[in-house]
């Protein structure tokens, strides 16, 4: 990795990772090659807050079909973002 904004590519915006947020979870979605250090390290630094695990997941994409032709949609991996208590990312608050 090259550089911290190349470890997190984007917020996951889901019920699931809504309901994470109250247990002061933030899920993320992250380079295929990033580690659990580097995603940590990005977290804290990027947003000012104390991380205290991360738990990472590589999702399979899903089969799908087009015009009869079997595929599927991308994979891609997935970390889940346990902060210290009374810590919170303001990017996600109000959505």
């Amino acid at each position: 990795m090259t550089s911290l904004n190349d470890v997190l590519i984007q917020p996951v915006l889901s019920e699931k990772a809504t309901a994470l947020r109250e247990q002061n979870k933030y899920v993320f979605k992250v380079a295929p090659e990033a580690n659990k250090t580097q995603v940590k390290e990005a977290v804290s630094k990027l947003f000012n807050v104390k991380v205290v695990s991360v738990t990472t997941i590589n999702v399979m994409g899903k089969m799908k079909r087009l015009r009869g032709k079997p595929g599927r949609t991308a994979s891609w991996k997935k970390a889940i973002v346990r902060l210290e208590p009374g810590q919170t990312i303001k990017v996600f608050e109000g959505v």
